[in-house]
C-alpha cells in the first residue's frame, strides 16, 4: 500500500507560562499516565483466531437482514464470509485512523497554545503509537488479507492535516474519528467474532474515551467566539467529514472483494435496517460530543439527519441555540 504525504503551513506554539490553566485537562493527563498498557505484555497474542471458520446465527433481525441481502442467493455460508471480511476491513480502517490520529495528536502537541493541552496531546501521541502496534500486530498475524485504506477514510485524514487551523484538525480527528472509533469499539463483542480483537478493542476503547473527552475540553467555549463565517466553516467540516463517514460504511470494498456487485451492494448497505441501525448507533457518540462543544447547529443536525445519522433515541438531545 502507498502512503500518504500531506504538506501544511502550522504555526507551532511554545509557551513560558508552566502554571496550570486547564485543570480538567490536566487531571485527564493523569489519568492517562496512569492507564498506560503494554501492547506486547498486556494482550495475549497466543489466541487462536478461526478467520473465516464458520460461526453461529446471528440474532433474527441480523439473519432477516441476510435473507434481504444480495449474499442470499450465494447460500447461508456466505453470510459466514461476509461477517469475517467485515471484521477484517473494519480491524483494517481502524489500523489506518489510528496512524491519523497518532498524526494529528503529534500536530497538536505542536499547535495548541497551554502546556496542560501540550501535555495530554504527548500522551496521547503515545496511545496512537500502542493502538497502531496493536492492530497492525492483529492484522499481520492473524489475518490472511487486510485492506488497504478506504479512500473516504483517506480524504477526510488528508483534508484534515491539509488544514493549518488547529482547531478544525482538533474537531474532525477528536469529535469524528475518534468519537466514531470509541464506539464501534464498545460494539465489539457484538460485531466480532474472536476473543483476541475483542480484548484488543476493550483496551483501545478505554484510551479513546479520554480522547474524545480531551477534544471536548479543548473545543468547549471556543465556538460562541465566532463570527457567523467561522463557524459556518466549522459546520462545513462537520458535515463533510460525516457524509465521508457514510460512504465508508457503504462497504464499497467488502462488496468488491467478496464478489458481489458493487451497486448491488451499496444499495443494500444504504438501505436496510440493520445496516442503518448501526451506523446510527456509532454516531451517537459523534452527535453527543458535537452537542457538548456547542456544534449540534441547527444546520449540522439537519445535515446529520438527511444523512440517516441520528437515531430515535439522539433526537432528544437539546439544541444549542445558533
Amino acid at each position: 500500500m502507498s502512503g500518504l504525504s500531506v504538506t501544511t503551513p502550522v504555526h507551532a506554539q511554545l509557551t513560558w507560562h508552566y502554571e496550570s490553566e486547564m485543570p480538567r485537562v490536566l487531571s485527564l493527563y493523569e489519568r492517562a499516565k496512569s492507564a498506560q498498557w503494554n501492547a506486547s505484555t498486556d494482550v495475549d497474542w497466543s489466541i487462536e483466531v478461526p478467520f473465516g471458520e464458520p460461526l453461529p446465527d446471528d440474532s433474527a433481525f441480523a439473519m432477516a437482514s441476510f435473507e434481504a441481502s444480495p449474499l442470499a442467493r450465494r447460500g447461508r455460508p456466505m453470510w459466514d464470509t461476509f461477517r469475517w471480511e467485515l471484521q477484517s476491513w473494519m480491524v483494517s480502517q481502524f489500523l489506518h485512523g489510528e496512524q491519523g490520529a497518532l498524526v494529528v495528536a503529534a500536530r497538536l502537541v505542536e499547535v495548541v497554545p497551554d502546556i496542560d493541552s501540550k501535555y495530554y496531546a504527548a500522551s496521547q501521541a503515545a496511545d496512537e503509537a500502542r493502538h497502531v502496534e496493536a492492530f497492525s500486530r492483529y492484522l499481520r498475524e492473524k489475518v490472511p488479507h487486510p485492506y488497504p485504506i478506504n479512500p473516504a477514510l483517506s480524504e477526510l485524514i488528508k483534508d484534515l492535516l491539509s488544514d493549518s487551523r488547529w482547531d478544525i484538525t482538533a474537531l474532525g480527528m477528536q469529535i469524528v474519528v475518534e468519537a466514531l472509533a470509541m464506539a464501534a469499539f464498545r460494539l465489539a463483542n457484538s460485531t466480532f467474532h474472536d476473543r483476541l480483537i475483542c480484548d484488543i478493542t476493550r483496551l483501545v476503547a478505554r484510551d479513546e474515551a479520554r480522547h474524545v473527552s480531551f477534544g471536548v475540553l479543548s473545543l468547549e467555549g471556543i465556538y460562541r467566539e465566532m463570527t457567523s463565517a467561522e463557524l459556518a466553516d466549522r459546520e462545513d467540516m462537520v458535515l463533510d467529514s460525516a457524509s465521508l463517514m457514510r460512504r465508508r460504511f457503504l462497504l464499497e470494498d467488502v462488496w468488491e472483494r467478496i464478489e458481489v456487485d458493487r451497486g448491488e451492494g451499496v444499495d443494500f448497505a444504504a438501505h436496510n435496517e440493520l445496516m442503518i441501525k448501526y451506523r446510527q448507533a456509532i454516531f451517537a457518540r459523534v452527535v453527543t460530543a458535537l452537542s457538548n462543544i456547542g456544534l449540534l447547529t441547527p444546520r449540522v443536525r439537519e445535515g446529520l439527519e438527511r444523512l440517516d445519522l441520528i437515531g430515535f433515541a439522539d433526537r432528544s438531545i437539546r439544541v444549542p441555540r445558533a
